[in-house]
């Protein structure tokens, strides 16, 4: 039976990644299953996909012409120590996260080298005809939260369904200038946060080392329960 919850000895694992399903998807996505022949079944897939599927790391070169494409990234751009910032409906809809929200959220807990993953209560499935629409009243990022992450030295921001990250070039330009200059990476459409106990934990959301990828589809992870990434 699928599931989105673990357990692992006293470690409570979450896999925080979208399903994918090819009869279903919007996005570009084919599978070709086929046996190679022989007197024992040899069966192969040609997968056909765009690099931003389902739940996906975003790296430099999807931004910057000459930026960090996937394989030059370290593998520790990809794992490390997070922090879940759900906002609730303690924000306003369909307003800007600022740095004072930020501070707020993370009470000093923020270390360089984080994670940091943002959420709300608005949530409506992105990239579909409900986006900027009047039911759409996702928290918004823009310049000043940019900067704030900048300034915190974060290795990554991630998004649940309740933050816009394409509300318009005024927001989604700077957002992506500021940070991905510096080598940090973003995570689109991250699922079952709910489910998360922990506000930090152990994260790893790792793309297939492709040189001249911009970006790649993951299976996107939390581990709950590892002191070291802990608060």
């Amino acid at each position: 039976m699928n599931s989105s919850v673990y357990k692992l000895g006293n470690l409570r694992v979450i896999d925080l990644t979208k399903v994918l399903d090819p009869e279903t998807e919007t996005r570009r996505l084919a599978l070709e299953r086929f046996n190679t022949g022989g007197p024992i079944p040899d069966w192969h897939t040609h997968m056909d996909i765009t690099s931003h599927l389902g739940t996906h790391v975003e790296c430099p070169y999807h931004h910057f012409e000459n930026g960090t494409d996937v394989a030059s990234l370290p593998l520790t751009a990809f794992m490390g120590r997070a922090i879940y910032i759900d906002f609730e409906d303690k924000l306003e809809g369909y307003t800007h996260i600022s740095a004072a929200d930020l501070d707020k959220a993370t009470k000093g807990l923020i270390k360089e080298g984080d994670i940091v993953i943002l959420d709300s209560a608005y949530k409506i499935e992105p990239f579909t005809k409900k986006t900027n629409t009047p039911e759409d009243k996702r928290l918004l990022i823009g310049e000043e939260s940019a900067k704030w992450f900048k300034d915190k030295k974060v290795k990554c921001v991630g998004f649940g369904e309740g933050v816009s990250i394409e509300n318009c070039n005024d927001d989604v330009k700077p957002f992506h200038d500021l940070l991905m200059e510096d080598d940090i990476v973003f995570l689109e459409v991250l699922q079952n946060l709910e489910k998360l106990h922990s506000k930090v934990f152990f994260m790893s959301y790792t793309p297939m080392p492709i040189k001249g990828l911009d970006s790649c589809s993951i299976r996107a992870y939390a581990i709950e329960g590892l002191q070291e990434f802990s608060e």
